[in-house]
């Protein structure tokens, strides 16, 4: 019998998991990919997810198929993904609700520090106050005495606990200083579908979910979340120039992938989501819906730092808020 020194022996093996890892890396992807979004289809996140999954694709050389699991503000999805095998078969697409829901959920089912490997941001997207078409206020002024007025009749839609349009509306609570009856969902889809259907009153949502409604005239519109106006809504003001000072929210966009996923296929992957924001088909759908891409920050470094950054920013400010865990 042969008799291998136990370093020498754990070379081998390391020699051996390297030369797998790497053979499965070369042939990455040799079929294809699923992107999770964690909230339901036709929502903001859904909007971003399908344009971005057929500019990947040619960098990629295969199909990136999107797979909504919707529920929890987002939590279901993400956790979901975090138990994913780690080959790069199954990423995510998730937005800042990545960061808040360990401050909104006893157990969220994921760590943001721990249970994922960062790509890279992907686009920024300011959101819009809007109501039922048929709503009685016609600009902010009107809006907030109207809901100072009615503050026990008046009803916001959200996505669910965590999501962006829950973000945003707890901050407008916050910002107004009146308690209004908020009404979750499981997902902005169905949400936006009873704000059409005049079953709920207000919503705070994405422009990639409201710059087509409020064209068409289904929803009124009252201002944007962005501290400049939204070149394709140009004619609405931004909810500082209407007296709300500071109020700013971006609902900026990122992807992920489960911990342990070897690191040339995160490499190639990062290199697929730039090609991918670089597109100019790409690039004019999210000008279209107001949404800013975010080539500079495709990477998995600036990801991270956003991570590190949020995650206790939010923390404070649910805490100081009064918002209980779920």
């Amino acid at each position: 019998m042969t008799f291998i020194p136990r370093t020498l022996s754990a070379l081998l093996a390391a020699s051996a998991l390297f030369a797998t890892g790497a053979a499965h890396a070369a042939e990455y992807p040799a079929r294809a990919i699923n992107m999770v979004v964690p909230f339901s289809a036709g929502g903001p996140t859904d909007n971003v997810a399908r344009s971005l999954a057929e500019a990947m694709r040619p960098t990629l050389g295969q199909t990136v198929v999107v797979e909504n699991k919707a529920g929890a503000g987002g939590t279901i999805g993400t956790s979901y993904v975090a138990r994913a095998d780690p080959d790069g078969y199954t990423i995510l697409l998730m937005h800042l609700g990545f960061t808040t829901a360990p401050s909104l959920y006893k157990d969220p089912g994921y760590d943001p520090f721990k249970s994922f490997e960062p790509i890279g941001l992907v686009v920024d997207v300011p959101m819009t106050l809007v109501a039922r078409e048929d709503f009685p206020p016609n600009n902010i002024k009107e809006l907030v005495e109207y809901v100072k007025a009615n503050k026990d009749k008046v009803s916001v839609a959200n996505a669910g606990i965590g999501a962006a349009s829950h973000l945003c509306s707890t901050m407008l609570i916050d910002a107004l200083g009146v308690d209004l009856l908020t009404i979750p969902y499981k997902g902005t889809g169905p949400a936006m579908n009873d704000l059409l259907g005049k079953q709920v009153d207000l919503m705070c949502d994405q422009t990639t979910n409201t710059t087509q409604q409020i064209g068409a005239k289904k929803v009124k519109a009252y201002a944007v979340t962005s501290l400049k106006r939204v070149p394709t809504l140009s004619d609405l003001p931004t909810m500082d120039e209407s007296g709300f000072k500071g109020f700013q929210v971006g609902i900026w966009h990122g992807m992920w992938v489960p911990k342990g996923t070897p690191q040339p296929v995160v490499d190639k992957l990062v290199k697929a989501l730039q090609a991918g924001l670089a597109d100019p088909k790409f690039k004019e759908r999210m000008a279209g819906l107001g949404a800013e891409v975010l080539n500079d920050e495709a990477n998995p470094k600036a990801l991270e730092a956003k991570v590190q950054q949020q995650v206790p920013q939010w923390a404070e400010l649910f805490k100081k808020a009064g918002v209980p865990k779920q």
